[in-house]
């Protein structure tokens, strides 16, 4: 009898977290197809007509939202390809290195990563306007990438140290460089590390607002803030458009995340357990 009180518990505590996980990105999705007289209506329908139109509304009212989103996919693609990257390479330098120098520089970014946003931000702003940068997609791309390097550095080491250094002695034995031995020797066996820092960088370079408020007019805006517009509208909000806006925007998070959902599992657990 404890035993199954025991499993029930568990299986309830599951459940609630799943609904409790769910149910705001359920919420956002069916009312993007509701009409608006029945989104706010109480008591709720469980039933309801669906429709389209709140997609229709977004279209031509503002043509414009899916090159916002297209602003975002590149912004969000390039920083996560060029923060992977910078990562695989320092985190297999702090695996194999060993120095004073090296040590004293891992504490340094775990300092740097624990800066709120706003700190960097305010003494950055003026540079970025000096070199020409702002309302550009390049200052976007270096910011996501930058502000999770630190710690994405941090979990390629994590994966690379698991990886037996004789594999690199054979491969220098062989005559490979030390840039062919992290890209054939090192890079394919820690590639979940790789897809798990990915999706770290991908997920918040597409929801990010502060950086893209900040540094962006028009050319670069992304699409939180596209989202933050409708709700600010002059002539009011129209929920059923916001609703459909956030939805369009969840599709490319929900795509990422589902198909790199084996490897984000298998990347996160990796270095759980020494063998």
């Amino acid at each position: 009898m404890t035993k199954f009180l025991k499993i029930a518990g568990k299986a309830i505590l599951i459940c609630l977290i799943v609904v409790w996980s769910i149910f705001p990105v359920a919420y956002v999705v069916l009312n993007s197809f509701k009409f608006q007289r029945d989104i706010f209506a109480f008591p709720p329908r469980a039933f309801f007509t669906p429709t389209l139109g709140n997609y229709a509304d977004l279209l031509s009212k503002y043509p414009d939202f899916f090159g916002f989103v297209a602003n975002s996919l590149f912004i969000a693609v390039l920083a996560t390809l060029l923060s992977v990257f910078a990562a695989a390479c320092a985190g297999y330098v702090y695996s194999r290195f060993r120095s004073t120098a090296l040590s004293a520089s891992a504490f340094y970014l775990i300092a740097v990563r624990l800066l709120p946003p706003l700190v960097i931000t305010i003494p950055l702003f003026p540079w970025v306007n000096q070199l020409g940068l702002a309302d550009s997609h390049l200052i976007l791309i270096l910011l996501y990438a930058t502000f999770w390097v630190p710690l994405n550095v941090l979990i390629m080491k994590e994966f690379i140290d698991q990886i037996p250094k004789e594999l690199d002695e054979s491969a220098t034995v062989d005559g490979a460089s030390e840039g062919q031995i992290l890209r054939y020797v090192v890079a394919p066996l820690a590639k979940q590390g790789m897809v798990a820092c990915a999706v770290f960088v991908f997920v918040f370079a597409w929801n990010e607002y502060v950086y893209a408020f900040i540094f962006t007019i028009q050319n670069a805006k992304t699409t939180p803030l596209i989202l933050s517009e409708l709700m600010d509208s002059v002539t009011g909000t129209n929920y059923g458009i916001l609703f459909a806006a956030a939805t369009v925007q969840l599709v490319p998070i929900l795509i990422v995340v589902l198909a790199l959902q084996r490897f984000l599992v298998a990347g996160l657990t990796a270095g759980a357990v020494k063998g």
